[in-house]
């Protein structure tokens, strides 16, 4: 599955939304990508995630022990990307604003992969990665539907994304005057 594939999936969900965005990030954007509009529709979910887990299996060398997703965007792509690639998966959840490995246990050693469902800055999966690494995971890798910064983001492991969409993003304080005008919204899930 390319870019433009993964791009027409959220096309037909009503997913690729137009405006002036406040990301998660706090960066601001003119184009917001709803990944709810895709994931309420399980065909469509499970044909990203299928092609998500294919890509994983070919550039992930090694074994999988656990699929982790940062909760709440990375659950449904985490979840629906272990099935396919017949492992558990498991989820961190924000706990005094860290993430924190709440409802499960892992064993030191255990190999597992991020699965988030976009990226933009990073930030959620060098978190994820801080909480697994104080549990004695190895994170082999993170992995994304879709990297918004198009291969810019270090996230601190290599990064497996479906598909790389760059998308701009700025500072508030430094908006285009044409984003400037239009009033912002902030459709994400973490308030910022």
């Amino acid at each position: 599955m390319n870019t433009d594939e993964v791009l027409g999936i959220f096309r037909e969900a009503g997913a690729v939304l137009e405006g002036h965005f406040i990301l998660t990030s706090g960066l601001r954007s003119p184009i917001f990508l709803q990944k709810a509009r895709v994931f309420m529709h399980a065909d469509k979910t499970e044909r990203l995630c299928k092609a998500l887990a294919e890509k994983i299996r070919k550039g992930v060398p090694g074994r999988i022990d656990y699929v982790v997703g940062p909760a709440i965007g990375g659950l449904i792509p985490a979840y629906e990307t272990s099935r396919h690639l017949g492992i558990p998966a498991i989820w961190v959840e924000r706990e005094g604003g860290e993430f924190r490995l709440r409802r499960f246990e892992i064993a030191k050693g255990s190999r597992v992969i991020i699965v988030e469902d976009i990226v933009t800055t990073g930030l959620s999966i060098r978190e994820t990665i801080e909480c697994l690494r104080e549990l004695g995971a190895e994170v082999v890798a993170a992995a994304c539907i879709i990297d918004r910064s198009a291969g810019k983001t270090d996230v601190g492991v290599p990064l497996v994304a479906l598909a790389e969409y760059e998308v701009p993003a700025y500072p508030p304080d430094r908006l285009p005057p044409e984003l400037a005008a239009i009033p912002a919204v902030k459709p994400g899930s973490r308030n910022i």
